[in-house]
Protein backbone atom coordinates (compact mmCIF):
# COMPACT_ATOMS: atom_id res chain seq x y z
CA UNK A 1 0.00 0.00 0.00
CA UNK A 2 1.47 3.26 -1.01
CA UNK A 3 0.73 6.13 1.03
CA UNK A 4 -0.42 9.42 -0.36
CA UNK A 5 1.50 12.48 -0.53
CA UNK A 6 0.39 15.86 0.02
CA UNK A 7 2.15 18.15 -2.19
CA UNK A 8 2.92 21.62 -0.07
CA UNK A 9 1.34 24.87 0.08
CA UNK A 10 2.78 27.57 -2.84
CA UNK A 11 3.64 30.57 -0.29
CA UNK A 12 1.87 33.78 -1.29
CA UNK A 13 4.11 36.22 -2.85
CA UNK A 14 4.95 38.55 -0.02
CA UNK A 15 4.45 42.48 -1.26
CA UNK A 16 7.26 44.54 -1.57
CA UNK A 17 7.65 46.68 1.66
CA UNK A 18 7.00 50.35 1.74
CA UNK A 19 8.92 53.82 1.37
CA UNK A 20 7.59 54.34 4.97
CA UNK A 21 6.07 51.73 6.66
CA UNK A 22 3.29 52.93 8.64
CA UNK A 23 2.74 50.54 11.86
CA UNK A 24 -0.70 49.34 12.28
CA UNK A 25 -3.26 49.29 15.17
CA UNK A 26 -5.39 47.32 16.29
CA UNK A 27 -5.41 43.21 17.23
CA UNK A 28 -2.58 41.56 16.09
CA UNK A 29 -3.62 38.52 13.12
CA UNK A 30 -3.10 35.22 13.35
CA UNK A 31 -1.48 33.22 10.89
CA UNK A 32 -3.84 31.88 8.21
CA UNK A 33 -3.83 27.89 7.88
CA UNK A 34 -1.63 26.56 5.31
CA UNK A 35 0.13 29.81 4.91
CA UNK A 36 3.46 30.99 5.96
CA UNK A 37 4.29 31.35 9.81
CA UNK A 38 5.70 34.41 11.06
CA UNK A 39 9.55 33.47 10.86
CA UNK A 40 10.09 32.01 8.24
CA UNK A 41 9.90 28.06 7.76
CA UNK A 42 12.09 26.34 9.73
CA UNK A 43 12.03 22.59 8.78
CA UNK A 44 14.39 20.68 6.62
CA UNK A 45 12.22 19.79 3.85
CA UNK A 46 8.50 20.27 3.46
CA UNK A 47 6.12 18.04 5.49
CA UNK A 48 5.18 14.51 3.88
CA UNK A 49 8.61 14.59 2.12
CA UNK A 50 10.78 11.86 4.46
CA UNK A 51 12.46 9.10 3.20
CA UNK A 52 10.76 6.02 2.42
CA UNK A 53 12.37 2.50 3.25
CA UNK A 54 12.48 0.46 -0.62
CA UNK A 55 12.53 -2.73 1.54
CA UNK A 56 15.24 -3.96 0.80
CA UNK A 57 17.64 -5.54 2.96
CA UNK A 58 20.95 -4.18 3.57
CA UNK A 59 24.11 -5.72 1.93
CA UNK A 60 25.72 -8.51 4.28
CA UNK A 61 29.37 -8.27 5.79
CA UNK A 62 31.78 -10.88 4.55
CA UNK A 63 33.41 -12.65 7.75
CA UNK A 64 36.65 -13.54 5.84
CA UNK A 65 36.97 -10.00 5.12
CA UNK A 66 36.08 -8.50 9.00
CA UNK A 67 38.91 -10.91 10.54
CA UNK A 68 41.64 -9.77 8.28
CA UNK A 69 40.92 -6.11 9.20
CA UNK A 70 40.41 -6.95 12.85
CA UNK A 71 43.46 -5.19 14.67
CA UNK A 72 46.42 -7.04 16.45
CA UNK A 73 46.12 -6.21 20.79
CA UNK A 74 49.75 -4.70 20.67
CA UNK A 75 48.40 -2.30 17.89
CA UNK A 76 45.45 -1.37 19.86
CA UNK A 77 47.44 -0.97 22.96
CA UNK A 78 49.68 1.31 21.45
CA UNK A 79 46.69 3.36 20.07
CA UNK A 80 45.40 3.26 23.78
CA UNK A 81 48.43 4.75 25.06
CA UNK A 82 49.26 7.22 22.15
CA UNK A 83 45.48 8.87 22.54
CA UNK A 84 45.77 8.64 26.38
CA UNK A 85 49.26 10.79 26.13
CA UNK A 86 47.66 13.31 24.19
CA UNK A 87 44.61 13.76 26.81
CA UNK A 88 47.25 14.46 29.61
CA UNK A 89 50.00 16.88 27.29
CA UNK A 90 49.80 19.66 29.41
CA UNK A 91 48.04 18.36 32.31
CA UNK A 92 49.97 18.73 35.29
CA UNK A 93 50.44 15.34 37.28
CA UNK A 94 51.98 17.08 40.26
CA UNK A 95 50.09 19.59 40.78
CA UNK A 96 46.61 17.64 40.70
CA UNK A 97 48.28 15.96 43.13
CA UNK A 98 49.35 18.56 45.54
CA UNK A 99 45.95 20.61 45.26
CA UNK A 100 43.78 16.93 45.84
CA UNK A 101 46.16 15.93 48.94
CA UNK A 102 45.61 19.74 50.47
CA UNK A 103 41.88 19.65 50.09
CA UNK A 104 41.61 16.30 51.13
CA UNK A 105 44.20 16.86 54.35
CA UNK A 106 44.14 20.76 55.52
CA UNK A 107 47.03 22.26 56.97
CA UNK A 108 46.51 22.53 60.65
CA UNK A 109 46.47 26.52 61.98
CA UNK A 110 50.52 27.28 62.82
CA UNK A 111 52.22 24.77 60.84
CA UNK A 112 53.66 25.36 58.03
CA UNK A 113 52.28 24.18 54.68
CA UNK A 114 54.35 21.94 52.43
CA UNK A 115 53.60 19.37 50.10
CA UNK A 116 56.18 16.97 50.75
CA UNK A 117 54.69 13.51 50.85
CA UNK A 118 56.08 10.42 52.56
CA UNK A 119 56.35 6.70 51.21
CA UNK A 120 58.43 3.76 51.62
CA UNK A 121 60.86 2.12 49.65
CA UNK A 122 59.74 -0.90 47.96
CA UNK A 123 62.38 -1.99 45.80
CA UNK A 124 65.18 -1.25 43.31
CA UNK A 125 66.28 -1.49 39.67
CA UNK A 126 69.55 -0.45 38.41
CA UNK A 127 69.89 3.22 39.23
CA UNK A 128 66.25 3.43 40.11
CA UNK A 129 64.51 3.21 43.21
CA UNK A 130 61.36 2.75 43.83
CA UNK A 131 58.63 4.09 46.13
CA UNK A 132 55.03 3.05 47.19
CA UNK A 133 53.26 6.55 47.39
CA UNK A 134 50.52 6.90 49.84
CA UNK A 135 47.21 7.55 48.60
CA UNK A 136 46.76 4.50 46.33
CA UNK A 137 48.48 6.52 43.51
CA UNK A 138 51.04 3.44 42.65
CA UNK A 139 54.65 3.54 42.51
CA UNK A 140 56.82 6.20 42.14
CA UNK A 141 60.57 6.04 41.05
CA UNK A 142 63.85 8.27 42.31
CA UNK A 143 67.17 8.10 41.09
CA UNK A 144 69.72 6.64 43.24
CA UNK A 145 72.12 9.42 42.47
CA UNK A 146 69.99 12.05 44.59
CA UNK A 147 70.95 10.03 47.95
CA UNK A 148 73.82 11.42 46.97
CA UNK A 149 76.14 8.40 48.04
CA UNK A 150 73.95 6.74 50.97
CA UNK A 151 72.27 3.25 50.04
CA UNK A 152 68.91 3.24 50.99
CA UNK A 153 66.91 0.36 52.71
CA UNK A 154 64.17 -1.85 52.08
CA UNK A 155 61.24 -0.34 53.62
CA UNK A 156 62.78 2.78 54.62
CA UNK A 157 60.55 5.90 55.29
CA UNK A 158 61.17 8.64 52.65
CA UNK A 159 60.39 11.94 52.16
CA UNK A 160 60.07 13.29 48.37
CA UNK A 161 58.03 15.99 46.21
CA UNK A 162 55.89 14.74 43.30
CA UNK A 163 57.48 16.26 39.85
CA UNK A 164 55.76 14.75 37.01
CA UNK A 165 54.29 11.66 35.67
CA UNK A 166 56.54 9.06 33.37
CA UNK A 167 53.15 7.51 30.85
CA UNK A 168 55.89 5.33 29.53
CA UNK A 169 56.15 3.62 32.66
CA UNK A 170 53.54 4.35 34.57
CA UNK A 171 55.48 5.62 37.72
CA UNK A 172 55.70 9.08 39.15
CA UNK A 173 58.59 10.73 38.69
CA UNK A 174 59.78 11.55 42.73
CA UNK A 175 62.75 14.00 44.19
CA UNK A 176 64.22 14.14 47.67
CA UNK A 177 64.50 17.39 47.30
CA UNK A 178 67.98 19.32 47.30
CA UNK A 179 69.62 16.51 46.01
CA UNK A 180 71.64 16.77 42.94
CA UNK A 181 70.67 15.32 39.18
CA UNK A 182 72.30 13.64 36.73
CA UNK A 183 73.68 15.45 34.09
CA UNK A 184 74.49 14.28 30.68
CA UNK A 185 75.02 17.01 28.04
CA UNK A 186 73.54 20.02 27.55
CA UNK A 187 70.17 18.98 26.40
CA UNK A 188 69.68 17.18 30.17
CA UNK A 189 69.92 20.94 32.05
CA UNK A 190 66.98 23.18 32.63
CA UNK A 191 66.74 26.10 34.38
CA UNK A 192 66.23 25.37 38.00
CA UNK A 193 67.92 21.82 37.97
CA UNK A 194 70.08 21.05 41.01
CA UNK A 195 72.84 20.02 40.07
CA UNK A 196 76.87 18.83 41.58
CA UNK A 197 79.34 21.56 40.08
CA UNK A 198 83.20 21.55 40.26
CA UNK A 199 85.45 24.66 41.67
CA UNK A 200 87.90 24.83 38.60
CA UNK A 201 89.22 28.06 39.20
CA UNK A 202 88.09 32.14 39.47
CA UNK A 203 87.74 34.43 36.21
CA UNK A 204 90.10 37.54 35.51
CA UNK A 205 88.21 39.84 37.21
CA UNK A 206 87.50 38.02 40.88
CA UNK A 207 83.99 38.10 40.08
CA UNK A 208 83.32 34.25 40.06
CA UNK A 209 83.74 30.98 39.93
CA UNK A 210 84.48 28.83 36.91
CA UNK A 211 82.88 25.33 37.43
CA UNK A 212 82.14 22.31 35.70
CA UNK A 213 78.78 20.00 35.51
CA UNK A 214 79.55 16.81 34.49
CA UNK A 215 82.47 18.56 31.91
CA UNK A 216 80.27 21.53 30.88
CA UNK A 217 82.03 24.83 32.03
CA UNK A 218 79.43 27.31 33.79
CA UNK A 219 79.87 30.54 36.18
CA UNK A 220 79.19 30.83 39.65
CA UNK A 221 78.97 34.88 40.42
CA UNK A 222 80.66 35.44 44.19
CA UNK A 223 77.47 37.21 44.94
CA UNK A 224 75.89 33.16 44.66
CA UNK A 225 78.25 31.47 46.18
CA UNK A 226 77.08 32.27 50.07
CA UNK A 227 74.51 34.23 51.69
CA UNK A 228 76.67 36.37 53.15
CA UNK A 229 79.89 38.26 51.39
CA UNK A 230 82.40 35.75 51.14
CA UNK A 231 85.61 37.90 50.85
CA UNK A 232 88.33 34.81 49.46
CA UNK A 233 86.64 32.85 46.86
CA UNK A 234 89.39 31.17 46.47
CA UNK A 235 88.96 29.08 49.34
CA UNK A 236 86.44 27.29 46.91
CA UNK A 237 88.92 26.15 44.48
CA UNK A 238 88.85 22.15 44.10
CA UNK A 239 86.11 21.94 46.05
CA UNK A 240 82.57 19.87 44.36
CA UNK A 241 79.13 21.93 45.66
CA UNK A 242 75.72 21.42 45.10
CA UNK A 243 74.05 24.59 43.62
CA UNK A 244 71.02 25.36 41.52
CA UNK A 245 70.72 26.49 37.60
CA UNK A 246 69.78 29.95 37.80
CA UNK A 247 70.24 31.01 33.61
CA UNK A 248 70.83 28.46 30.45
CA UNK A 249 71.53 29.23 26.99
CA UNK A 250 72.39 26.22 25.16
CA UNK A 251 73.02 27.90 21.64
CA UNK A 252 75.29 30.13 23.56
CA UNK A 253 76.68 27.43 25.16
CA UNK A 254 76.09 29.60 28.79
CA UNK A 255 75.30 28.19 32.15
CA UNK A 256 75.35 30.22 35.33
CA UNK A 257 74.81 28.33 38.93
CA UNK A 258 74.15 29.68 41.74
CA UNK A 259 74.88 28.07 45.19
CA UNK A 260 72.91 31.08 47.37
CA UNK A 261 69.40 30.12 46.10
CA UNK A 262 69.79 26.46 47.72
CA UNK A 263 71.01 28.10 51.35
CA UNK A 264 68.20 30.23 50.88
CA UNK A 265 65.64 27.91 49.99
CA UNK A 266 66.90 25.30 52.96
CA UNK A 267 66.49 28.81 55.41
CA UNK A 268 63.41 29.32 54.72
CA UNK A 269 62.52 25.01 55.88
CA UNK A 270 64.55 25.90 58.85
CA UNK A 271 62.67 29.52 59.66
CA UNK A 272 59.28 27.70 60.14
CA UNK A 273 60.91 25.12 62.07
CA UNK A 274 63.09 27.73 64.42
CA UNK A 275 59.98 29.93 65.46
CA UNK A 276 57.82 26.80 65.51
CA UNK A 277 60.08 25.48 68.60
CA UNK A 278 61.61 28.76 70.03
CA UNK A 279 61.01 30.06 73.46
CA UNK A 280 62.70 32.88 75.54
CA UNK A 281 65.71 31.25 77.90
CA UNK A 282 66.59 28.97 75.52
CA UNK A 283 70.12 27.97 74.60
CA UNK A 284 71.41 28.49 71.05
CA UNK A 285 74.47 28.01 69.47
CA UNK A 286 75.15 29.88 66.37
CA UNK A 287 77.62 32.26 64.05
CA UNK A 288 78.70 35.54 64.20
CA UNK A 289 77.61 36.79 61.03
CA UNK A 290 78.77 41.02 61.38
CA UNK A 291 79.54 43.03 64.01
CA UNK A 292 78.19 46.61 64.40
CA UNK A 293 79.14 49.35 66.72
CA UNK A 294 76.25 48.67 68.66
CA UNK A 295 75.95 44.91 68.61
CA UNK A 296 77.05 42.12 66.50
CA UNK A 297 74.32 39.63 64.55
CA UNK A 298 74.28 35.88 65.08
CA UNK A 299 72.94 33.22 62.31
CA UNK A 300 71.14 30.97 64.60
CA UNK A 301 70.12 28.20 62.07
CA UNK A 302 66.66 29.15 60.74
CA UNK A 303 67.07 33.36 62.12
CA UNK A 304 69.30 36.09 63.08
CA UNK A 305 69.43 37.58 66.65
CA UNK A 306 71.34 40.49 68.22
CA UNK A 307 73.29 40.81 70.99
CA UNK A 308 73.33 44.29 71.78
CA UNK A 309 76.88 45.29 73.45
CA UNK A 310 75.49 45.96 76.51
CA UNK A 311 74.37 41.74 76.71
CA UNK A 312 78.30 41.19 75.65
CA UNK A 313 79.90 40.78 79.22
CA UNK A 314 79.54 42.12 82.59
CA UNK A 315 82.07 44.83 81.94
CA UNK A 316 81.25 47.70 79.89
CA UNK A 317 82.48 46.92 76.50
CA UNK A 318 83.45 50.34 74.31
CA UNK A 319 83.83 48.11 71.03
CA UNK A 320 81.89 44.92 70.26
CA UNK A 321 84.49 43.86 67.96
CA UNK A 322 87.01 43.13 71.37
CA UNK A 323 84.45 40.39 72.10
CA UNK A 324 83.70 38.90 69.35
CA UNK A 325 84.52 38.16 65.12
CA UNK A 326 82.81 37.54 62.18
CA UNK A 327 82.12 33.65 61.71
CA UNK A 328 83.10 32.71 65.20
CA UNK A 329 80.78 29.73 66.75
CA UNK A 330 79.49 31.17 70.05
CA UNK A 331 76.97 30.04 72.62
CA UNK A 332 73.74 32.27 73.63
CA UNK A 333 70.70 32.49 75.20
CA UNK A 334 67.63 34.14 73.92
CA UNK A 335 66.63 36.92 75.92
CA UNK A 336 63.93 38.81 74.45
CA UNK A 337 61.73 37.01 71.55
CA UNK A 338 59.32 38.93 69.31
CA UNK A 339 56.87 36.84 67.03
CA UNK A 340 55.27 39.25 65.25
CA UNK A 341 57.96 41.68 64.71
CA UNK A 342 60.24 38.36 64.47
CA UNK A 343 63.10 39.89 66.15
CA UNK A 344 65.42 37.87 68.65
CA UNK A 345 67.60 39.50 71.35
CA UNK A 346 70.57 37.72 72.96
CA UNK A 347 72.74 37.66 75.50
CA UNK A 348 76.39 36.43 75.76
CA UNK A 349 77.11 37.46 79.36
CA UNK A 350 74.14 35.31 80.60
CA UNK A 351 75.67 32.45 79.87
CA UNK A 352 79.11 33.26 82.01
CA UNK A 353 78.54 33.54 85.91
CA UNK A 354 77.61 36.58 87.38
CA UNK A 355 80.36 38.76 89.05
CA UNK A 356 77.73 40.52 91.36
CA UNK A 357 77.04 37.06 92.92
CA UNK A 358 80.71 36.66 94.63
CA UNK A 359 80.92 40.40 95.38
CA UNK A 360 77.73 40.44 97.13
CA UNK A 361 79.59 37.69 99.56
CA UNK A 362 82.63 40.02 100.58
CA UNK A 363 81.43 43.46 100.22
CA UNK A 364 78.44 44.74 102.52
CA UNK A 365 77.22 47.91 103.19
CA UNK A 366 79.73 50.57 105.08
CA UNK A 367 82.72 49.06 102.76
CA UNK A 368 84.98 51.60 101.38
CA UNK A 369 85.73 50.93 97.69
CA UNK A 370 88.66 52.00 95.27
CA UNK A 371 86.67 53.00 91.73
CA UNK A 372 86.68 54.20 87.97
CA UNK A 373 83.98 56.88 86.96
CA UNK A 374 83.05 54.98 83.95
CA UNK A 375 80.24 57.57 82.45
CA UNK A 376 78.36 60.89 83.76
CA UNK A 377 74.90 61.20 83.48
CA UNK A 378 72.71 64.45 84.88
CA UNK A 379 71.37 62.13 87.86
CA UNK A 380 75.04 61.16 88.77
CA UNK A 381 78.25 59.44 88.45
CA UNK A 382 79.03 55.59 87.41
CA UNK A 383 81.71 53.84 89.11
CA UNK A 384 83.40 50.87 88.22
CA UNK A 385 84.57 49.09 91.52
CA UNK A 386 85.54 45.66 90.40
CA UNK A 387 85.48 44.31 86.87
CA UNK A 388 81.78 43.89 85.56
CA UNK A 389 80.53 45.39 88.98
CA UNK A 390 79.04 48.97 88.33
CA UNK A 391 77.51 51.68 91.25
CA UNK A 392 75.98 54.71 91.25
CA UNK A 393 76.59 57.51 92.69
CA UNK A 394 73.67 59.57 93.27
CA UNK A 395 73.70 63.22 92.90
CA UNK A 396 72.75 64.41 96.24
CA UNK A 397 75.57 61.97 97.34
CA UNK A 398 78.33 63.57 95.53
CA UNK A 399 78.99 66.73 98.70
CA UNK A 400 77.12 67.97 101.35
CA UNK A 401 76.70 70.92 99.41
CA UNK A 402 74.18 71.58 96.69
CA UNK A 403 75.59 70.03 93.71
CA UNK A 404 74.07 72.02 90.43
CA UNK A 405 76.07 69.59 87.74
CA UNK A 406 78.20 66.76 87.82
CA UNK A 407 80.95 67.37 86.07
CA UNK A 408 81.73 70.41 88.69
CA UNK A 409 83.05 67.53 91.25
CA UNK A 410 83.97 64.28 89.29
CA UNK A 411 84.84 63.33 85.17
CA UNK A 412 84.99 60.27 83.03
CA UNK A 413 88.22 58.12 83.95
CA UNK A 414 88.49 59.87 87.42
CA UNK A 415 89.95 57.28 90.25
CA UNK A 416 88.06 58.08 93.77
CA UNK A 417 87.17 56.09 97.06
CA UNK A 418 83.99 55.22 97.72
CA UNK A 419 81.55 54.08 100.19
CA UNK A 420 78.91 51.39 99.95
CA UNK A 421 75.46 52.45 101.01
CA UNK A 422 73.27 49.24 99.44
CA UNK A 423 73.90 46.21 97.28
CA UNK A 424 70.75 44.17 95.08
CA UNK A 425 72.30 41.12 93.55
CA UNK A 426 68.19 40.59 91.80
CA UNK A 427 68.54 43.64 90.42
CA UNK A 428 72.38 43.92 90.01
CA UNK A 429 72.22 47.66 91.23
CA UNK A 430 74.74 49.32 94.00
CA UNK A 431 74.15 52.51 95.54
CA UNK A 432 77.37 54.57 96.19
CA UNK A 433 78.00 57.71 98.09
CA UNK A 434 80.95 60.20 97.74
CA UNK A 435 79.40 62.78 100.64
CA UNK A 436 79.23 60.22 104.06
CA UNK A 437 83.56 60.01 102.98
CA UNK A 438 83.49 63.56 102.32
CA UNK A 439 81.66 64.23 105.66
CA UNK A 440 83.60 61.72 107.59
CA UNK A 441 86.76 63.68 106.20
CA UNK A 442 85.46 66.78 107.19
CA UNK A 443 84.60 65.71 110.79
CA UNK A 444 87.57 64.11 111.18
CA UNK A 445 89.74 67.53 110.21
CA UNK A 446 87.54 69.46 112.38
CA UNK A 447 88.50 67.14 115.59
CA UNK A 448 91.90 67.13 114.45
CA UNK A 449 91.31 71.13 114.62
CA UNK A 450 90.13 70.86 118.04
CA UNK A 451 92.53 68.55 119.48
CA UNK A 452 95.14 70.49 118.12
CA UNK A 453 93.17 73.49 119.92
CA UNK A 454 93.39 71.95 123.14
CA UNK A 455 96.44 70.65 123.20
CA UNK A 456 97.93 74.18 122.08
CA UNK A 457 95.97 75.36 125.20
CA UNK A 458 97.29 73.14 127.50
CA UNK A 459 100.46 73.93 126.71
CA UNK A 460 100.16 77.20 126.94
CA UNK A 461 98.90 76.92 130.47
CA UNK A 462 101.92 74.53 131.05
CA UNK A 463 104.25 76.68 130.02
CA UNK A 464 102.49 79.79 132.62
CA UNK A 465 102.50 77.59 135.02
CA UNK A 466 106.01 76.73 134.95
CA UNK A 467 107.36 80.40 134.54
CA UNK A 468 109.93 82.01 137.68
CA UNK A 469 108.55 84.60 139.46
CA UNK A 470 110.52 87.33 139.15
CA UNK A 471 112.27 88.76 143.14
CA UNK A 472 112.10 92.30 142.02
CA UNK A 473 108.21 92.51 142.29
CA UNK A 474 106.84 93.75 144.91
CA UNK A 475 103.37 93.49 146.19
CA UNK A 476 101.23 96.41 147.54
CA UNK A 477 100.73 100.33 147.49
CA UNK A 478 104.53 100.89 148.86
CA UNK A 479 105.61 102.80 151.78
CA UNK A 480 105.32 106.53 152.29
CA UNK A 481 108.46 108.81 153.20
Amino acid sequence: MSESVNPSPTPEPTPAPAANPVPQQGPRQAPRPGGPRPGGNTRPFPRGDRPKLDGTKPERLDIKDFAASKPNNRMLDQAIEDELNAALSGFDVAGTVVKDETRKAPVPFGQPQTTRKKGVIVGFHGKDVFVEVPGGRGQGVINIQQFEGRIPNMGETLEFDIEGYDGANGLLKLNIGGAAQTVTDWSSLSRGMVVEAKVTGLNKTGTGLLVEVNGIRGFMPVSQIDMYRVEKPEDYLNQKIKCQVIELDREERNLIVSRRSLLEAEREKLTEQFWATVEEGQIKTGIVRSVKPFGAFVDLGGADGLIPVSEMSWSRVGDPSEVVQIGQKVEVKIARLDRDARKIGLSLKQMLRSPWDDFADVHKAGARLKGKVTRIADFGAFVEVAPGIEGLVHVSELSSQRVRRVRDVLNEGQEITVQVQSIDTAARRMSLSLKALTAEAEASDAAAEDAEREEDMKAAEERMAARLANPNLRGGIGARN
